[in-house]
């Protein structure tokens, strides 16, 4: 008779490591102006992101992954960062960021973009569970439209952490701008609704 608390304990056990894993994988939350034509985008302009993170390059570099990754979608003409930061300089922004819709009309003119994107990256860098650690990139973007400075997309995204096997087994994840393009990619998914 004493044999079953142990095998529910072992069951409890398991059930318990299976569903502790780290954040990997995506919501699908995501703002869509219904009213939109995304169709209609030709060129694109991509501004700093905001840094939540200690990794004071995180901001930049995750801006350069959805740069190159949106440009190799096909999809859109992204503007080059010289250009975004001529812009930025010509308008004297002083929280590029963060535009008010003001300055995305003024700016979208000096560039010819049709829209603009922001972002925050509020998770860049190795998080640690016990003796496991893994990689995780957490940011959100926004795409403003040029002509009204009006939001009409919105999107998160949460890539790695430590999984239930890197917890078993040891591990430590993926390198960091693997883990930076699961992210940008699940993005793109929801930005062309895939």
């Amino acid at each position: 008779m004493r044999e079953k608390p142990k095998i529910h304990r072992w069951i409890a056990l398991i059930f318990f490591l299976f569903s502790t894993g780290c954040a990997t994988g995506s919501s699908r939350v995501v703002f869509r102006d219904q009213n939109m034509d995304f169709g209609s985008l030709q060129a694109v302009a991509v501004m700093p992101f905001t840094n939540l993170t200690r990794d004071n390059m995180a901001g930049e570099r995750v801006r350069d992954v959805f740069m190159t990754m949106l440009q190799a979608t096909g999809g859109v003409y992204v503007i080059p960062p010289g250009e975004v930061g001529r812009g930025i300089s010509r308008l004297n922004l002083e929280r590029p960021a963060s535009p008010t819709p003001e300055d995305v009309t003024k700016f979208a003119k000096i560039v010819n973009a049709d829209a603009v994107f922001t972002g925050t990256v509020t998770e860049y860098g190795e998080v640690r569970s016990g003796t496991s650690a893994a990689n995780v990139v957490s940011l959100s973007l926004q795409m403003i439209e040029a002509q009204t400075g009006k939001v009409v997309w919105s999107a998160s995204s949460t890539q790695g952490g430590v999984t239930t096997a890197d917890r078993l087994f040891g591990g430590g994840g993926e390198p960091m701008n693997a883990t930076t393009q699961k992210a940008v990619d699940d993005l793109l998914d929801k930005l062309f609704g895939k």
